[in-house]
């Protein structure tokens, strides 16, 4: 059975061009980990813990080692914790999403802790790049608000289109990844090469396709919804 030509527009329209751009780790990160960390989120839900705890465990926790490694930055081995760090905090999301949808916990006060924590615990855990050469404030800074637009804009999709737009290339999960590769450069070398400035060029271009990719995708499904 053939589609009709309407439907093959409607097709385009739904899913815009260059989509491979889009893709995020997080497509294939997140259904592993609430799998493997269901059991744990079941024994937190019996114990009476709630997913908006978990989250705020996660942005105190973020800004602390954040905090911590401000404070020490110049002692290189103890950007040995970041990556660390980043993997307990995407654990942490997979669990708060599991209590909030799987065990009835969703509410309008979780979704609002869970996106301004991301970008609070975002910055946080960026920050302390300003402090190692040959990164400074500013570059840092403006690949932090770049990180910061890119979920404003997947938040503004839930109202653009009704849906949450999480397409990347440098979803959260994408930038957690790039940002324990760093740390654990810093923390076996002591020091970045001199050349490790192109990343923020590169994190900004990333960032950018990503807001790209999310208003597109919002606009694409409002489109074929409208019609």
């Amino acid at each position: 059975m053939t589609s009709s030509p309407s439907e093959s527009q409607d097709a385009s329209r739904a899913e815009p061009r260059l989509a491979f751009l889009a893709v995020t780790s997080l497509i294939f990160l997140k259904p592993l980990l609430r799998k493997a960390l269901r059991p744990v989120a079941a024994r937190l839900y019996e114990a009476g813990v709630t997913a908006n705890q978990v989250t705020l465990t996660s942005l105190v926790g973020s800004v602390l080692v954040g905090a911590f490694l401000c404070r020490f930055a110049t002692h290189s081995p103890l950007f040995a914790i970041l990556p660390a760090w980043l993997f307990v905090r995407t654990a942490l999301a997979a669990i708060d999403g599991t209590l909030a949808i799987e065990f009835g916990q969703k509410s309008r006060l979780g979704g609002i802790l869970n996106e301004a924590g991301d970008v609070v615990s975002d910055a946080a855990l960026f920050l302390p790049l300003a402090f190692v050469p040959p990164f400074s404030c500013t570059s840092v800074a403006l690949v932090v608000c770049f990180a910061a637009l890119s979920e404003f804009v997947g938040m503004a999709g839930a109202t653009l289109s009704g849906t949450r737009r999480l397409e990347g290339p440098l979803g959260k999960a994408d930038r957690s990844i790039v940002l324990a590769l760093v740390a654990v450069a810093i923390a076996a070398r002591g020091r970045l090469p001199d050349g490790a400035w192109i990343m923020v060029p590169a994190l900004c271009l990333g960032l950018a396709i990503t807001i790209w990719n999310r208003l597109r995708y919002a606009l694409a499904e409002r489109w074929s919804v409208a019609e």
